[in-house]
């Protein structure tokens, strides 16, 4: 025989072997249901996620109403900014301390406030004027608010002008020669009978890195709480650790604390670094205080760590973990408001979105980091975390079994 002829019936030998291999492994992801689903649902869910959550068109913006003047023509404005899409009137204040509350907490994107003179400004002319105070910690939000704010500003100000002439001043058509009776530049009849003044909070700069570095804060830890408490217990069974644990007389609660304790220290550790670098290297100020975003972070990584023991009660392997724990993290970071405005997502992906921790903690940190708010005033987001940790608890220890 041949060399040619043996390296033939080589390569032939060669291809069967591994042509088994491959069989034998396509036999043994089929037979791991875990692992199919995980290989149809994970591009699916990428798919639905981002079509829904890519969306840079800030529509329906949360907005308080402060009416000093109640009149007609105010009523009137309203509506018209209402007819933008930019602006969704929520509510209806009677003080400025109370929006700005709402901003601080994130419970409004602007809040449209109108002087008690406005109609008599504008029926004489004399440059009546609004004021939108918009929530720059979202710079995205805050761009789209001004951009409204200001370029709708002209075209209400032409469809609500109380003397319609072509002039650059009204007044020209009721005294001839104003400028003359006047001097160079009218200070008494205004060419622009509207002027809307948007007013950015928070972050006047609308500097990326303020809003997006206390964010990271919450990302970061929902993806490694999670992921370490369900990498440590899956590779204590794949290493046999674990019986070490059966054969104690330890309960299932106490394993489960045990095992969340530590990396609660490790939770706050991140977070320290994460803000102590955005402080030095991207100037990042905090405003509020740091043992209230201390007591607020305390329930969201404890929810963390609880989910991190539902997946590692769920997968027998470390990879399975990796992938159960990317099911939760990807919905997390696109719905939560981290990337991608909240606001501007359809109303299906905000129920979603209010489910996930994430979502409330990102509200909590940037509340008290970029707009000095109290965790009093965040109680309601806290709540939210906790009926999540709740739910995690109790769906971990139903789940958690001290076996093999």
């Amino acid at each position: 025989m041949s060399a040619l002829a043996r390296l033939g019936h080589a390569c032939a030998r060669s291809l069967r072997r591994t042509l088994a291999i491959a069989h034998k492994e396509l036999r043994q992801l089929a037979r791991d249901r875990l692992s199919i689903g995980l290989v149809a649902g994970i591009p699916a869910l990428q798919l639905v996620l981002f079509g829904f959550a890519i969306n840079m068109d800030v529509r329906g913006v949360p907005t308080a109403v402060l009416d000093h003047s109640h009149s007609a023509i105010s009523r009137r404005l309203v509506g018209e900014l209402a007819a933008t899409q930019t602006f969704r009137i929520d509510r209806s204040i009677e003080e400025e301390s109370e929006g700005f509350r709402l901003l601080a907490t994130s419970q409004v994107g602007a809040v449209v406030v109108i002087p008690s003179d406005f109609a008599r400004r504008f029926y004489r002319g004399r440059g009546a004027q609004i004021s939108i105070l918009a929530d720059a910690s979202d710079p995205t939000v805050a761009s789209a608010v001004a951009l409204s704010g200001q370029g709708f500003g002209q075209d209400l100000a032409a469809r609500m002008q109380p003397f319609a002439t072509g002039a650059a001043s009204a007044a020209r058509r009721l005294v001839p020669g104003d400028r003359d009776a006047f001097g160079p530049q009218s200070e008494i009849v205004l060419p622009e009978p509207l002027r809307v003044e948007v007013l950015p909070f928070y972050n006047p700069e609308r500097r990326t890195a303020v809003f997006v570095v206390p964010g990271l804060v919450g990302v970061i830890l929902t993806m490694t709480m999670m992921l370490m408490t369900a990498l440590a217990l899956v590779r204590e069974r794949e290493r046999g650790t674990f019986e070490f644990l059966i054969a104690t007389p330890v309960s299932r609660l106490e394993v489960m604390l045990g095992k969340i304790l530590p990396y609660l220290a490790v939770g706050f550790v991140q977070v320290a670094l994460v803000l102590a670098l955005g402080v030095f290297l991207f100037s990042v100020p905090i405003r509020g205080s740091l043992v209230e975003l201390a007591a607020g972070t305390l329930p969201f990584l404890a929810a963390m760590l609880a989910m991190g023991l539902v997946v590692s009660s769920a997968s027998r392997s470390q990879f399975q973990a990796m992938q159960l724990s990317f099911f939760f993290f990807l919905p997390s970071m696109l719905l939560s408001g981290f990337m991608f405005p909240f606001d501007a997502m359809p109303r299906a992906a905000q129920w979603i979105g209010s489910v996930l921790p994430l979502t409330h903690y990102l509200r909590i940190v940037r509340g008290i980091v970029i707009k000095g708010a109290s965790l009093g005033d965040l109680g309601a987001e806290v709540a939210a975390i906790g009926a999540f940790l709740a739910g995690a608890l109790a769906l971990a220890a139903a789940t958690f079994r001290k076996r093999l």
